[in-house]
């Protein structure tokens, strides 16, 4: 029997549905299902929630509910984290500050001042996962989920031996995305997509094995979908090759579209996670979430806790049950560069094609990016890079320097300011930074 361990759990949406999506397969079926997090009620309503996916399928699995790390990871075979180290009561300076001083940020949750302080705050906890996960359950996979992705799992892979991956919805999801603006199924449709998370590159599309890039321009040519994913089409159409993550997102990672707010006006108004620029409408939501998450869940039990048994789409269970023995299974994933792309920097976190089976995970080469798409890359890691030295050494300094080449925000503020900028942010993170001595700049 395997055992699975969910760290996080109190993340409901993606416990119920990657449980649910486990029990579908021989190897997991019979699996202990280990739930792990901090949070007693939503610890309580994640082991109630998955034994009624149980019971409804009448699974023989079982369930463990602990607030202990290591007791959830004692054995496991696998390891899937959704873990949020902050709240809405912090994690909302990250937005607040940058804007008081004119970066304007859309979602804030993987690169930018934004992205870097969540990874500061972050990172100690996911390498004490992997330090426990040494101990014990050395030869366990871990599978993360938590942003920024790239930072977290660039940090992990330097500092553990764990096999450790990333997992985004934005690959598969964007590549269906594509398929359906040209009116193709998706057993027509391969393609390789590799570069760093948010920012990777349909380096090949194909349609029946054909080259599809020219049956994408001339959807982009339409008015309906060019407005659709303003930014990324921008980016298309100047770059010549379709970026992974959404355009609210990737608004965030480069000069061209909200340094001003006449670009923002003009750029950022659909095809977002939010509405770009409406931060009280974020901020709003996640605080209903935070008072009205065990009403919304209650009523779920009420109704019977409904829940479609089909396997869904997320990569997860398929990548477990290959590491188990079943059948190998191919994803985009965060691993480390040994070589898998020629023109980024041998280590970084770069996202690629993997083959999971009873070996673990196998990288799969990609060979050199368009070089247009690699400087783009070149500039996000060398950032990344820098953040992750701060988080592991505590140099409030380092995080200035990672800070001063965001482009976003080099494209706002001059040196000075952005070293205001940052103080301003070490001293509202101070008690979740541990790992610094000292936060004066």
């Amino acid at each position: 029997m395997a055992k699975i361990a969910f760290i996080g759990a109190g993340s409901l949406g993606f416990t119920r549905g990657l449980v649910r999506d486990l029990l579908t397969f021989e190897t997991t079926k019979d699996a202990t299902i280990a739930l792990m997090d901090i949070d007693e009620e939503r610890l309580d309503f994640a082991k109630r929630a998955v034994e009624s996916i149980i019971a409804k399928g009448q699974y023989p699995a079982k369930v463990l509910a602990t607030r202990e790390r290591k007791e959830a990871l004692k054995g496991a075979d696998a390891v899937c984290c959704t873990i949020l180290c902050g709240d809405v009561d912090v994690w909302r300076y990250d937005i607040e500050i940058p804007k008081k001083y004119g970066v304007d940020t859309n979602v804030g949750d993987t690169r930018g001042p934004s992205g870097i302080f969540r990874a500061l705050r972050t990172i100690p906890t996911m390498i004490d996962i992997c330090r426990d996960m040494e101990r014990y359950c050395p030869n366990a996979i871990l599978l993360n989920y938590t942003n920024p992705m790239a930072m977290l799992c660039r940090a992990m892979q330097r500092t553990s031996g764990i096999q450790v991956t990333g997992l985004c919805h934005s690959v598969q999801g964007t590549a269906m995305m594509l398929a359906e603006w040209i009116g193709a199924p998706m057993d027509e449709v391969t393609y390789v997509s590799a570069g760093i998370n948010h920012q990777a590159w349909y380096i090949e599309y194909k349609r029946n094995g054909q080259d599809a890039y020219p049956e994408i321009r001339k959807a982009v040519e339409k008015t309906k979908i060019y407005k659709s994913e303003l930014v990324r089409n921008e980016m298309f159409l100047a770059l010549g090759y379709y970026v992974t993550e959404s355009s609210g997102h990737n608004s965030e990672y480069n000069w061209w579209f909200r340094k001003r707010p006449d670009l923002i006006k003009k750029y950022c108004t659909t095809g977002t996670n939010w509405n770009p620029g409406e931060y009280a409408f974020i901020l709003k939501e996640y605080q209903r979430r935070k008072t009205k998450w065990k009403k919304e869940i209650e009523e779920w039990f009420k109704e019977g806790a409904p829940i479609d048994l089909a396997r869904g789409h997320e990569y997860a269970s398929s990548i477990i049950h290959a590491y188990l023995g079943g059948e190998p299974f191919e994803f985009n994933g965060n691993v480390p560069n040994k070589g898998l792309i020629s023109n980024l920097p041998q280590d970084a976190c770069v996202e690629v094609p993997v083959l999971a089976n009873k070996r673990g995970f196998n990288s799969i080469h990609a060979g050199a990016l368009p070089p247009q798409c690699a400087a783009l890359n070149n500039l996000s890691i060398a950032v990344e890079e820098m953040a992750v030295e701060a988080a592991l050494t505590g140099d409030p300094m380092m995080v200035y320097h990672a800070i001063c080449y965001d482009p976003l925000t080099a494209a706002v503020l001059s040196l000075a300011e952005i070293r205001k900028m940052v103080q301003d942010m070490l001293r509202k993170n101070k008690d979740h930074l541990p790992q610094f001595k000292s936060i004066t700049l």
